[in-house]
Formats: C-alpha cells, structure tokens, sequence
C-alpha cells in the first residue's frame, strides 16, 4: 500500500519509539540493520523526518544518534504519513486519479468509500506509542528476517 520510502520510515520510527530515549540514542547503523533497510536509504528518511525538528530528534557527536522525545512517541499514524507526504494515498484516489469523486468516480471509488473512513480512522488513532508497546507481541515482526 505504501512506498518503500513509507514502509522504512514507518519501520524506523517503531524502532525508536521502542528503543529511544532522550538518554539512549540509536545510531544509523543499528536503526538500518534493525528494520532491514539500505544504511543510505535509512539516512535519506531521517534526515527528512529529523528536519526542522518534524518528528525524530537527533545529536551529531561520539554519543549522537536518533531518539524520539515522548511527544513524538504519542503522534498518530495519520500525522506520520502527512509528514512524510504520504497521507494522500489513503485519503485520496485508491486508483491516484485527481478528479475521483462522487460525480466523477473511478472503478474502485464506491468499493473504497466504503473502508476509507474506517481506514483514516484506525491510523488516526493508532499512536508509534502503541505501536512499540504491541510489537512486544512475539509473533510480531518488524524486520522480516526475523521470521
């Protein structure tokens, strides 16, 4: 459903919403093995997610790294993928159409309509928090080389 770009970010952020802290910050090299994700690709998201301060915090130096503060920890999914962009494509045209609508819908439009809201609904309650807290679930993963 979502970019590879989308799916790391994603991935990173649990990460460090599990393993962060103001106290222990998580390097680059850690953070890409722990989520499978191209050391460079990895650096690429977080400098666009550590910019401006827009979610992930970070200390350069010896005993620099990446946290998430508790603030961040407790931001939706749904404010996630509108930081990274991302949020149109669940809230717009399944297909990417610009002029789907109601009086001009694509094939998928009716079908769509019906989980849409349900669907922004779940990411807009769903926090990093709880999602670091749920992956404690052994028969979840976060890294697919784990299974």
């Amino acid at each position: 459903m979502f970019s590879k770009s989308t799916e790391y970010a994603l991935r990173a952020l649990i990460y460090l919403a599990q393993n962060s802290s103001e106290d222990h910050k998580i390097g680059i090299v850690e953070l890409s093995v722990a989520i499978d994700s191209p050391k460079s690709f990895t650096a690429k998201i977080l400098q666009k997610l550590t910019h401006g301060n827009k979610l992930i915090s970070s200390v350069t130096g010896p005993s620099g790294g990446f946290y998430l503060t508790d603030q961040a920890k407790k931001k939706s999914l749904l404010k996630v993928l509108t930081l990274l962009d991302t949020e149109h494509m669940i809230s717009g045209c399944i297909l990417g159409l610009s002029e789907c609508s109601e009086i001009n819908p694509c094939p998928m439009h009716a079908d769509y309509a019906k989980i849409k809201v349900q669907l922004l609904g779940m990411l807009g309650q769903k926090s990093l928090e709880a999602l670091a807290r749920e992956m404690n679930d052994p028969k979840v993963v976060i890294n697919n080389n784990n299974r």
